[in-house]
């Protein structure tokens, strides 16, 4: 959820998929004879054809196809898709394409036309770079659930919210330092890639504008991760969200909408790493820190954990002060309470000179009175 005292927006301007298949044409019967294109024979070879050809980044493709014209359109349209669906990277770095041919009853001469947002070059920039990083931060031992959060993490850290809406790319994000969105989660889809890590681009709406984040399998669960909303606007150089790590898809839709199907978040994960530190071994303490570090109140069989305290009322102003003392324009805290009475503590704030804010707020049981506080302020 998020709430502030002046709107700001993450958009996606995501690229369009343009068929723009022309009028059929008949065309000679000699067209089947041309040797300067390849020759396919099914829709398969015409998919592994599209799918080297948006993997090389062309421009256009032609080939002739044999067999059958009576359904050509539809053919084409369907091997593209399946061809995009192959690589969901390419699929967001294509910003449109063009379908053209010239037919007769039992053979076409087909050209496709590719427009990118990303050259072939900047794609290799990306890769480069993408494993770069995971050797900066990625450390021998680290286990998938790690993995994760240092990637969450960097991303979080090294990218600003394109304010601009004018780049969409991973190598952006990477090169320019700022993105929208479908920057974000290219790049976060790229670092849990090469991790190792299964992970999908989720295409949706948040706070009413198209949006785009990940969703991603840990150990056979999967959870929804959005890195470009818990980055804050203005940015904060250091300074990490995660009201937006890990969530089932119970949470998410609270301020996410989604019409694809997408494989089920139905797991917390908080209950996830309460369970695997029950069990206790070697990696029990691996999975405290990352608990504490996600300010879950209880960890293991409930135990209160100490280092996650409430924060309402007095206390909360006394933090703020504190925290604006050292400099600091943000506070990370738990609160007991609904989301209206939280609203009461942080308008008093201004009885500190507090006077323009943001937060965000995730609740953490189903009884939202355990409340999850992320507050920026100016």
């Amino acid at each position: 959820m998020k709430n502030s005292s002046h709107l700001w927006a993450k958009t996606l301007l995501a690229g369009t998929l343009l068929f723009a298949g022309l009028p059929l044409v008949n065309a000679p019967q000699s067209a089947q004879a041309a040797t300067a294109q390849s020759v396919m024979y099914s829709s398969s070879d015409v998919v592994d054809q599209l799918y080297r050809a948006l993997m090389n980044r062309d421009a256009e493709t032609t080939f002739v196809y044999n067999g059958t014209t009576s359904g050509l359109k539809a053919m084409l349209q369907d091997a593209f898709e399946q061809a995009l669906e192959k690589d969901p990277y390419t699929q967001y770095v294509l910003d449109s394409y063009g379908l053209s041919w010239r037919q007769n009853a039992y053979s076409a001469k087909v050209t496709v036309t590719m427009n990118y947002r990303e050259t072939a070059a900047q794609t290799a920039y990306v890769q480069s770079q993408v494993k770069q990083i995971l050797s900066n931060i990625v450390t021998t031992g680290m286990n998938d659930h790690q993995k994760v959060k240092a990637i969450h993490d960097w991303v979080v850290r090294n990218v600003k919210y394109d304010e601009t809406y004018t780049r969409y790319t991973a190598y952006e994000a990477l090169h320019d330092g700022t993105a929208v969105c479908q920057g974000y989660a290219l790049l976060t889809y790229e670092l849990l890639k090469e991790a190792g890590i299964q992970n999908l681009i989720v295409e949706g709406t948040a706070g009413g504008e198209l949006h785009a984040w990940n969703l991603v399998n840990l150990d056979g669960t999967w959870y929804h991760l959005d890195t470009t909303w818990d980055d804050p606007v203005p940015d904060q150089g250091d300074g990490v969200d995660t009201t937006y790590y890990l969530l089932t898809d119970a949470q998410m839709k609270k301020d996410h909408n989604w019409t694809k199907t997408y494989p089920a978040a139905n797991t917390t994960y908080q209950s996830t790493l309460d369970k695997l530190i029950s069990t206790g071994g070697t990696q029990s303490s691996v999975y405290q820190q990352l608990a504490r570090a996600l300010d879950y109140a209880t960890i293991g069989n409930g135990t209160a954990d100490t280092s996650t305290a409430y924060v309402s009322g007095a206390a909360l102003k006394s933090q703020v002060q504190s925290a604006r003392t050292n400099g600091k324009t943000m506070l990370v805290f738990r609160y007991n309470g609904n989301l209206n009475s939280l609203k009461s503590d942080l308008r008093s704030l201004s009885s500190i000179g507090v006077r323009s804010i943001s937060y965000t707020v995730q609740a953490m049981n189903s009884t939202n009175n355990d409340l999850k506080v992320t507050l920026y302020w100016q």
